[in-house]
Order: C-alpha cells, then sequence, then structure tokens
C-alpha cells in the first residue's frame, strides 16, 4: 500500500506541532508506521516524540560537514515513540536566507536516502504557518503530500490563515493530486467554535475531520517533552487524539477546496456573533472619543 503523506498547516502558533506530535503518538500505538519531517526553521516538530530540546537538523548538519551530500541518513534521522522515524529540515540563521530552501533540500536528501523506502503508513510534515512562500509550499507544490490538514481555530486570523491555505491549494491542485483532508479544530474556548469551524469547513468544501478540546494536560505533557498518550494514556485529551488518529486513518473525503472572499468570511464571523456590524462611524476612533 502506498505511504499516505500529509502535510499539517495552519496559523502560526496555533497548535500545529503539538497536534501533529499528539496525533502521531496515536497512530504510533495504533500500530502504524510514521515518519515526521519538521519543516519549520525552530526545529520543534519532534521533540515530545524524541523527549529532546531540538534535533539536528539537515540544514545545520550539511553546513558542519560541508554539503549536504557529505551527511548520513543516520545522521539526522532519529527514532523516537513507538518507532516513530523523527526528522527536522531546519533552514537558516534568522534574517539570512529563505527558509524554504530547508525544506525543499531537506525533502530531496531524504528522497535520495531511501528514508521513504521503509515499510511507512504515514509520512507527516509540519510545515511552518501559513502558504507564505514557494518554498512553504514546497510539500504541495511538488506533489509530496496528497493530503493536507488545517489546524484552525475560532479565531479569526485562524480562519483568515485556513481559507488562504486553501487557495494555496486550489493553484497546485490543478497539475497534482494535492487535496484538502479537513480542518482539525484545535480550541482555543471560543463561543460556538464547534459550530462555527463546522460552518467554516461546509462553505470551504470540506469537513471539520476532528475537535480537540483544550485541556491543561497537554501543557503538562509538553514542559515533559512527552506526548499526552504517553504521559498520561488514560486521560480523556488521550482519548480526543486516538479518536483523531482514527478519523484520519478512516478518512476519504480528499477535495479541492472552495475558498471565500474575505466579506464572506467576515459575514459568516458576524452571523456566529465573532464580529460585530461593520459600522464606519467608529473606525478609527479611540476608547475616550467613544465614550466622550
Amino acid at each position: 500500500m502506498a505511504i499516505r503523506q500529509c502535510a499539517i498547516y495552519g496559523k502560526g502558533g496555533i497548535g500545529k506541532s503539538t497536534t501533529t506530535q499528539n496525533l502521531v503518538g496515536a497512530l504510533a500505538e495504533a500500530g502504524k508506521k510514521v515518519m515526521i519531517i519538521g519543516c519549520d526553521p525552530k526545529a520543534d516538530s519532534t521533540r515530545l516524540i524524541l523527549h529532546a530540546k531540538a534535533q539536528n537538523t539537515i540544514m545545520e548538519m550539511a553546513a558542519e560537514a560541508g554539503s549536504v551530500e557529505d551527511i548520513e541518513l543516520e545522521d539526522v534521522l532519529k527514532v523516537g515513540y513507538g518507532g516513530v522515524r523523527c526528522v527536522e529540515s531546519g533552514g537558516p540563521e534568522p534574517g539570512v536566507g529563505c527558509a524554504g530552501r530547508g525544506v525543499i533540500t531537506a525533502i530531496n536528501f531524504l528522497e535520495e536516502e531511501g528514508a521513504y523506502e521503509e515499510d511507512l503508513d504515514f509520512v507527516f510534515y509540519d510545515v511552518l504557518g501559513d502558504v507564505v512562500c514557494g518554498g512553504f509550499a514546497m510539500p504541495i507544490r511538488e506533489n509530496k503530500a496528497q493530503e493536507i490538514y488545517i489546524v484552525v481555530s475560532g479565531e479569526m486570523m485562524a480562519m483568515y490563515a485556513a481559507n488562504n491555505i486553501s487557495k494555496g491549494i486550489c493553484k497546485y491542485a490543478a497539475t497534482g493530486s494535492v487535496r484538502l483532508a479537513g480542518l482539525i479544530c484545535n480550541s482555543r474556548k471560543c463561543d460556538r467554535e464547534d459550530e462555527l469551524i463546522e460552518a467554516l469547513a461546509a462553505k470551504i468544501g470540506t469537513q471539520m475531520i476532528h475537535f480537540v478540546p483544550r485541556d491543561n494536560v497537554v501543557q503538562q505533557a509538553e514542559i515533559r517533552r512527552m506526548t499526552v498518550i504517553e504521559y498520561n494514556p488514560k486521560c480523556n485529551q488521550a482519548n480526543e487524539y486516538r479518536t483523531l488518529a482514527n478519523k484520519i486513518i478512516e478518512n476519504q473525503l480528499f477535495v479541492v477546496p472552495t475558498p471565500v472572499t474575505m466579506d464572506e468570511l467576515e459575514e459568516l464571523l458576524m452571523e456566529f456573533g465573532i464580529m460585530d456590524e461593520e459600522d464606519e462611524s467608529i473606525i478609527g476612533q479611540t476608547a475616550e472619543e467613544a465614550t466622550a
């Protein structure tokens, strides 16, 4: 059976890396063979699986060795909880160069070194922020990842980013097999958040594959550099990640999304009371002026 290659996108700070690692922990517990490829210069996509602060990245190791041709697969591929294979692409120092290059270099290196030829069931790409440049769109653009999951919440900017990412998927779906596989709502405890994300999903032609409730056990596990599945396997939150994992295993709804306009997105937010009806008279008005 072909390896299912999945990319996790979403607004910066939405909890992509945490959600991805907890999901992968649940897949590993279910007996699936998984590889995580961290596509973020922060190199924090594998820390909960490896119980480590940060993994050596392909770009770091290549810089030390002289070039990417001078490093070996075992230098950059580590095995963590549940046999999960972990790789971090890395990137340049902040303010220097294009971090997207690290993603491209890393994926090409892993392909050439045979990292994908093992008996893998899933590969997950944990990708930085929005689809901000060609490098970070690489898992989509180069037809590496066929399934895109977007982590979102009921906050306006998270929904805006999800819609933007859908536009990126549309761009490359015409020439490749990339498809939107669903929205994962990582709850921020907004009012009617599950209904709101269900409504957003319906508008862009996809599904909310799972609603992950907010629970402090996630942070408790993170402090110990562990996934919830490993830290407290009997808690309710561990079952939430197991449910998400099972839904992804069974998922067959892969679509070319139908992104909405900014006006349509704002109308949805007004409908749910997240945003007030637009009143031009208050634009640019300070708090002091409003009460005068």
